[in-house]
């Protein structure tokens, strides 16, 4: 079951928030009053009377200790970095299942909490980002693939597995074979604009329509895995809630942010082995 964790994440600072203002502009004189009116009835203060009459609720007491920790958080993981973990092969070679990795929020603008609203302009997507964001057709679940289209191209993927964009051949490189799910997968060297990344192909396999071509419409993104035939993305994408003229483009509200790092690898998902950190660097 999905959940709206930035959603939650706001709500826990602006409860805990309210408990401290409360404390701060109710509690907290009725304390101090009461110090002092118990002071000025006695010869001698008793501190264990004073520590009892100034003790704050225990609600308080836990939100006003939880407020700064989950506000930090709040902006660190709105406005700055946030980590993630992958939970699928769509992107290997680039990115194995159990990678940590870290997403730079404010790559593409700065965007408001929960209401994902766009306030500052940054940047926008690059050809060759890797990028997560929104499904489509569950926002609540995210995802990451590489940026392919951009607004206003024209996209085929033929009948032998190459890329063509705008008319043109996307360069690729033949680097190899290794074991594959069906038989041998073969690696490829592939440049898009300036990033240069390693690409994965099954030759037995092919589930995207043969030569289907795909115009991105403006404030949209054509995105693909790295690990071609198994990978949802663009191009497999069939909503039919979900316009045909935007069917399978992630729209610009959905984005999330530019992942550029793997902190850890643990691909154990139960977690009874050591993380690895072999994999540590710069995501390209």
């Amino acid at each position: 079951m999905s959940f709206n964790f930035p959603l939650l994440l706001v709500i826990a600072v602006a409860v805990c928030g309210a408990l401290a203002l409360f404390d701060l502009v109710f509690l907290a004189p009725r304390r101090r009053a009461a110090i002092a009116s118990y002071q000025g009835k006695v010869e001698q203060v008793d501190d264990a009377v004073v520590e009892k009459l100034n003790k704050e609720p225990l609600l308080v007491e836990y939100g006003k200790s939880f407020f700064p920790v989950l506000a930090i958080v709040l902006v660190l993981r709105s406005f700055l970095v946030e980590p993630f973990q992958i939970p699928s092969g769509s992107m290997i070679p680039t990115l194995e299942v159990g990678d940590f990795i870290l997403v730079n929020k404010f790559a593409y603008g700065i965007r408001l909490p929960v209401l994902d609203t766009k306030v500052i302009e940054v940047g926008d997507p690059q050809r060759g980002d890797v990028m997560v964001f929104r499904y489509p057709s569950d926002p609540n679940v995210n995802y990451i693939k590489r940026v392919i289209g951009l607004p206003g191209d024209q996209v085929r993927y033929s009948s032998d597995k190459r890329l063509f964009i705008n008319g043109k051949p996307v360069a690729e490189q033949l680097i190899g074979e290794e074991p594959g799910s069906l038989g041998s997968a073969t690696l490829y060297s592939e440049r898009l604009g300036d990033v240069e990344h390693r690409i994965r192909k099954e030759m037995t396999r092919y589930r995207a329509e043969p030569g289907k071509e795909w115009t991105i419409p403006q404030g949209h993104y054509f995105m693909m895995g790295d690990n071609r035939d198994n990978s949802n993305d663009s191009r497999y994408w069939n909503d039919p809630n979900i316009p045909k003229d935007v069917l399978g483009m992630v729209p610009d509200r959905n984005i999330v942010g530019k992942a550029f790092a793997i902190w850890m690898s643990w691909p154990d998902p139960k977690f009874k082995t050591l993380p690895n950190f072999s994999r540590v660097g710069l995501i390209h």
